[in-house]
C-alpha cells in the first residue's frame, strides 16, 4: 500500500521478517526528512556529485552522508552510478523545492513537530485528544500562528500536496451548472481561482479568516479571475455569504468534530438558494480491511488536531442529514479525494 515497486515486501519473505519491516518504517521516513532538510535534491538538480561535494555543500561528514545515501538510493531514492556519484531517480526528483507537486516541505515540517507528536501516539489513543496539543501546549494552528517558519513550512507543504487534487477535481467533477460558488475556509484562493478558469460564465466568493484572506487578491489577479471573484473575510461559524447556488469545502470538514461540522454545514444551508447543493472535497474511508492512506490519515487527524477525523461514506451521509442536506453522489478522481455532492433539502 505504501511501498514502492522497489520496496515492495516479498510474499516469500518470513511473516516475521514482514512485521520487523512494518515496526522500523519510520527509518525510511526519518531518512527522507534528513534528505529533504538537507536539500540534498536540489544540489543534485544540475547533474550528479559525489558524496564528498554534497558533505562539503551540505556541512556534513562525508562518511555519515554516504550511508545516508546509500539507503535511501536502496529505496529508489536517489541512485548511485559506477563512478560513485548520486543522481536524482524519478522518487528524489519530488524532494526538490520547486518541483511540481514538491513534497520537500512536507517531509520536512512532518518529520518536525508533527513526527514529535506521533511519538506520543499512546496518549491520542488513551485519551482520544491530541497529542500535538498536549505536547506543545496550543493547537496545531495557533502552535503555527506563533511560529511563523514552521508555520511557513506547513502552509508550502499544504500548498504543494494538494495542488493535484485541485486539478484532479477541476477535471473530474461538473461545475457547469453552477452560477454562484462560495469557497469556504478557501485559503489565498488558488482552489477556487482553477474552477473559475475552468468554467468562463461562473462567478465566486473566497470565504476565509481575515488572517488568511489578506493574500488572496494577488493570487486571483496572478490567475485573471480577480473580476469574477469577490473576497469576503469572516468567521464560518458566525455567518457566511448569500446568495450562492453551491458551497464548497475543500478539506475542512475533516478539521472538524460533528457537533462543529454540522454547523457550518447548517450554516451553509442557510446561506444558499433554495435549490443550492453544497460539495465537500475530501478523502473517504473505505469499508472494511481495504488497504487506505485515508485509515492512516485518520490516525494522524487524531494525533494533531482535536476532533479532527476522516469519513466513511456513511457518515458523511449521517452529516448532511443532520443538517439539511440530501448525499446525492460521490465523484472519485485519480487522486485520493473524492467530490462528496449534498443537495438541500
Amino acid at each position: 500500500m505504501f511501498q514502492t515497486e522497489k520496496t515492495q515486501i516479498s510474499q516469500d519473505m518470513p511473516s516475521q521478517m514482514v512485521m520487523i519491516q512494518m515496526a522500523t518504517s519510520y527509518w525510511v521516513s526519518r531518512a527522507v526528512y534528513a534528505a529533504a532538510k538537507l536539500g540534498i535534491a536540489d544540489k543534485l538538480k544540475d547533474g550528479p556529485k559525489s558524496c564528498d561535494e554534497l558533505a562539503n555543500s551540505t556541512g556534513t561528514n562525508v562518511q555519515a552522508l554516504y550511508r545516508l545515501m546509500r539507503a535511501l538510493a536502496s529505496v529508489g531514492i536517489f541512485a548511485e552510478n559506477e563512478q560513485g556519484y548520486f543522481t536524482l531517480t524519478p522518487l528524489a526528483s519530488y524532494l526538490q523545492s520547486d518541483a511540481p507537486n514538491s513534497v520537500q516541505a512536507f517531509a520536512i515540517s512532518f518529520g518536525e513537530e508533527h513526527y514529535r507528536a506521533w511519538g506520543d501516539i499512546l496518549y491520542s489513543i488513551q485519551t482520544g485528544d491530541s497529542a500535538f496539543q498536549n505536547l506543545y501546549g496550543t493547537p496545531v494552528f495557533q502552535y503555527y500562528a506563533q511560529n511563523p517558519q514552521a508555520g511557513k513550512t506547513f502552509d508550502e507543504a499544504m500548498t504543494n500536496v494538494s495542488a493535484k487534487d485541485k486539478t484532479e477535481i477541476v477535471a473530474a467533477y461538473d461545475f457547469s451548472s453552477i452560477r454562484k460558488l462560495v469557497d469556504i475556509g478557501g485559503g489565498h484562493g488558488s482552489f477556487i481561482a482553477s474552477i473559475l478558469k475552468a468554467n468562463p460564465t461562473m462567478e465566486g466568493i473566497l470565504f476565509e479568516r481575515p488572517s488568511v484572506v489578506e493574500g488572496a487578491n494577488s493570487v486571483l489577479e496572478a490567475e485573471g479571475v480577480s473580476k469574477r471573484c469577490q473576497v469576503v473575510a469572516g468567521n464560518f461559524f458566525e455567518s457566511l455569504p448569500s446568495g450562492g447556488d453551491a458551497y464548497i469545502l475543500k478539506y475542512v470538514i475533516h478539521l472538524l468534530d460533528d457537533e462543529r461540522a454540522i454547523a457550518l454545514l447548517k450554516n451553509c444551508h442557510s446561506a444558499m438558494e433554495e435549490n443550492g447543493k453544497i460539495i465537500l472535497v475530501e478523502q473517504i474511508v473505505p469499508p472494511d480491511n481495504e488497504p487506505s492512506w485515508s485509515k492512516f490519515l485518520d490516525i494522524h487527524m487524531l494525533i494533531a488536531i482535536s476532533g479532527g477525523r476522516e469519513r466513511t461514506k456513511m457518515d458523511y451521509q449521517t452529516l448532511f442529514e443532520a443538517s439539511g442536506f440530501k448525499l446525492n453522489k460521490i465523484v472519485t478522481t485519480e487522486s485520493n479525494v473524492s467530490a462528496i455532492e449534498g443537495i438541500r433539502v
